[in-house]
């Protein structure tokens, strides 16, 4: 089976390899967040929809908690530099947090309703809302 959104499939295998492959460090828990992530990009690429962008979104919400839980936890160790900052997972975990917003909104966005309408309509042959 062919994914409708090659780039999603891709970044998704991706970031689950990458999660696999940090399991062998010492913060071996770390590696569940890139692939959680991954694992809902995958899904996402090769079902896409509302229902598949609204697990997306709230993959990273959740997975965004999880980071500025951790983040705040590491927040006396910080250092007011840019790297270090960029660096640390309360910047990560805000980013994610809002990124799962934007793609739970998204998901009832008119466009994701009209590609969801046209392919289950493509199933009936007497749909008259999408005739060609």
């Amino acid at each position: 089976m062919k994914p409708k959104q090659p780039i999603a499939a891709l970044l998704g295998g991706l970031l689950i390899l990458a999660g696999l492959a940090s399991l062998a460090l010492p913060l071996k828990w770390v590696g569940v967040i890139p692939a959680m992530i991954g694992g809902s990009l995958l899904y996402l690429s090769y079902r896409p929809g509302r229902g598949a962008t609204m697990l997306f979104g709230h993959a990273c919400l959740v997975t965004g908690c999880l980071l500025v839980t951790w983040g705040i936890y590491l927040l006396p160790h910080s250092e007011p530099k840019l790297l270090h900052i960029l660096g640390r997972p309360l910047f990560w975990g805000l980013i994610s947090i809002f990124g799962g917003i934007c793609a739970n909104y998204h998901g009832f966005c008119r466009c994701v309703g009209a590609a969801d309408a046209k392919s289950a309509c493509s199933e009936t042959p007497r749909c008259s809302a999408h005739r060609t």
